[in-house]
């Protein structure tokens, strides 16, 4: 029973990740890092909802793309399998550094301070490229040897 509700949840992470590689998911997705911030700037947690909505329902409510030819969509394949593997490597440590970047975008978010919010916010969407680039390329390699997970 144990093993049957696994590949469930392994059959809907694959779902979700075909369909968040439509690259208008990605994209738009990607474009929306900004609205994070917003409900701690303002200190009203009824921001929070809209944004959370957004971010919750953009990996499913574009269709999965016809083919995997676009960077954006080759890129979030290899997401998927990058995360099954979970490799210590370049791309780990541009993950990180883009998480400590959106932490502190937040920290300076909450204290009101636009310029440190605002360019912690772009290095991490700046990592975000790099970090895609590095999926993308792991994708390519191994798209014929590695199934998705």
């Amino acid at each position: 029973m144990r093993h049957r509700g696994t590949a469930q949840l392994t059959a809907l992470k694959h779902a979700m990740f075909e369909r968040h590689s439509n690259p208008w998911s990605a994209w738009t997705r990607w474009l929306s890092t900004p609205l994070i911030l917003v409900p701690f700037w303002t200190r009203r947690w009824s921001h929070a909802a809209p944004v959370a909505a957004w971010m919750l329902v953009n990996p499913i409510v574009f269709r999965k793309p016809a083919s995997d030819e676009a960077w954006a969509t080759r890129a979030v394949l290899g997401e998927e399998m990058w995360i099954g593997q979970r490799p210590r490597d370049l791309a780990a440590v541009v993950n990180v550094a883009a998480t400590v970047c959106a932490a502190g975008a937040v920290f300076a978010a909450r204290r009101r301070r636009l310029v440190p919010a605002a360019a912690l916010t772009a290095v991490q969407m700046a990592l975000v490229m790099g970090y895609w680039q590095l999926m993308a390329e792991y994708y390519d390699e191994r798209r014929d040897v590695e199934p998705r997970s």
